[in-house]
């Protein structure tokens, strides 16, 4: 299984980051997956934002549900992340990663760096 994440390497402040997750060697459709985003600040560690899962239920991060939004395309075996009204806080390394139900991660793809700024 491979995934790749793909979009803009900059973004202004006050836009909305949209990332794309591509995926191969496995359907984003198969029990019982979940599709998760996570990020890493410089300096900082890992944080979840959230998920989807082979169904296409989403959980979303408490902290970032209000600006969070993860969708999937089937035909293409991708998902994305669209997170609004970013500020430079959300300069980070974005990652895509799948995990088998409650289990670890067991694929990430190699993370795009994200920097927001004007």
């Amino acid at each position: 299984v491979q995934l790749q994440e793909s979009g803009p390497g900059l973004v202004k402040p006050s836009q909305t980051l949209s990332l794309t997750c591509s995926v191969s060697g496995g359907s984003i459709t198969t029990t019982y997956y979940w599709w998760s985003w996570i990020r890493q600040p410089p300096g900082k560690g890992l944080e979840w934002m959230g998920a989807i899962a082979y169904s296409g239920i989403t959980y979303y991060s408490p902290s970032l549900k209000s600006r969070t939004s993860i969708s999937r395309d089937t035909s293409k075996n991708q998902f994305t992340l669209q997170l609004s009204s970013v500020t430079p806080e959300g300069t980070a390394v974005y990652y895509c990663a799948r995990a088998n139900g409650l289990g670890p991660y067991d694929y990430w793809g190699q993370g795009t760096q994200v920097t927001v700024s004007s």
